[in-house]
């Protein structure tokens, strides 16, 4: 009877309401170094319930013009973009713990992105 019980509640998605789901987003970019955060430029982070339709398993996503690719005509644009999509997150961890984790890496990866870092180097690295 408890096996069958565990196994409902591993298929049961991690609940957390959207404002603690933004603390965790906080804590998150409180973990990245000042001096990094310092050189962020024209870029906005937002948290969305969910990703965008054709990708609906994303849990983060950067839309913008990386640093390592703006030029002297790089003026007037809209900010740089940076996603942490809260639905997707919570449906991919299993307990809280796995979230403040997954939430970092998330946030981590995206900044990166900022700086023209690629996926793959990224995964290179270990930053799945």
């Amino acid at each position: 009877m408890w096996r069958n019980a565990l196994d409902i509640l591993k298929r049961v998605p991690l609940q957390l309401d959207p404002q603690d789901f933004d603390v965790l987003v906080d804590q998150a970019l409180a973990r990245v170094p000042q001096e990094l955060l310092a050189m962020v430029d024209n870029a906005v982070l937002l948290i969305e319930d969910d990703a965008p339709e054709d990708e609906p398993d994303l849990l983060g996503l950067y839309v913008g013009i990386p640093l390592t690719e703006r030029d002297s005509h790089y003026a007037g644009v809209l900010p740089d973009r940076i996603y942490v999509f809260r639905n997707p997150t919570l449906a991919f961890c299993d307990t809280y713990e796995q979230a403040v984790d997954e939430v970092g890496v998330t946030v981590a990866h995206e900044i990166a992105h900022h700086f023209g870092i690629s996926d793959e180097r990224l995964h290179a690295w270990g930053w799945g």
